[in-house]
């Protein structure tokens, strides 16, 4: 039995968790929707089961309840790596600490040194440390325009498109562009998305990483500058928008195998 976390912003127009639940029924696999909610982690019943984690709340509850049921089952993806993707300052150390290539970064509790990066770098992209779909995203030249601190800044890398990588198993499997007139490219802001081709030097600093952070599957942003490609952040619970590879059915066929191997 595979069992099934649904991602909480899916829609009848766009259901993520729906269409993986399609594939894994065509294939004759056997799933149930897992409401964490209705959990009680420390007497779940559920041992050396498959749950799958198509997305979660950003709460407390949802991800200590996955945490405890980690303990004597099998994620995907583990909470640890969700966590860490949610988190960009630590996904960034992560690159660095593995050498794959990401923009300079900062993250700063001190407006001085906050300070000090914007005049080193001339202007900063800001992040939301745990944001997502692009929201709060804004580029800063002056330094009254940080606000409150803390700081994750990143150094502007200017261009007019980002890449979106569907790392799964270790495989970059597909990928799209996202095009858009504004500073971030991210679909929820109006990015417009289209299929592309992987190149070797996109599929391999996309793989990469994904083994940095230790991933089972994920979305992996690249903008390209002069010297390549340079990882932006990793999604670690991401939609997969666009893409002309099959990710639901390969998602599907993913989930089986471990399930397979499980049981073996």
């Amino acid at each position: 039995m595979i069992h099934i976390v649904p991602k909480p912003t899916d829609t009848l127009d766009d259901d993520s968790t729906g269409a993986v639940i399609a594939e894994l029924k065509r294939a004759g696999a056997r799933c149930r929707v897992l409401d964490l909610g209705a959990v009680d982690p420390l007497d779940s019943g559920l041992e050396n089961e498959l749950i799958w984690v198509c997305g979660i709340r950003q709460d407390g509850h949802q991800f200590e309840t996955l945490n405890v049921l980690s303990l004597h089952n099998r994620i995907v993806n583990t909470p640890e790596s969700i966590v860490t993707c949610a988190s960009k300052a630590m996904t960034t150390a992560l690159l660095l600490k593995c050498g794959v290539r990401t923009p300079r970064t900062a993250y700063i509790g001190v407006e001085a040194q906050a300070r000090e990066f914007l005049l080193q770098h001339g202007e900063a992209v800001y992040k939301p440390l745990y944001g997502y779909d692009g929201n709060g995203i804004r580029l800063v030249t002056e330094p009254e325009e940080l606000g409150p601190g803390p700081w994750y800044l990143q150094e502007y890398v200017p261009n007019d498109r980002d890449y979106r990588i569907f790392v799964l198993g270790g495989e970059a499997v597909g990928a799209i562009s996202r095009v858009s007139d504004s500073l971030t490219h991210n679909i929820h802001q109006g990015g417009i998305g289209a299929p592309v081709t992987i190149d070797e030097d996109m599929r391999s600093i996309a793989e990469a990483a994904a083994e940095a952070i230790g991933i089972d599957y994920c979305g992996v942003d690249l903008l390209q500058d002069r010297e390549g490609y340079t990882v932006l952040e990793v999604n670690g619970t991401p939609n997969w928008h666009c893409m002309a590879a099959p990710i639901p059915r390969l998602l599907a066929s993913y989930l089986i195998q471990i399930e397979r191997n499980m049981r073996a």
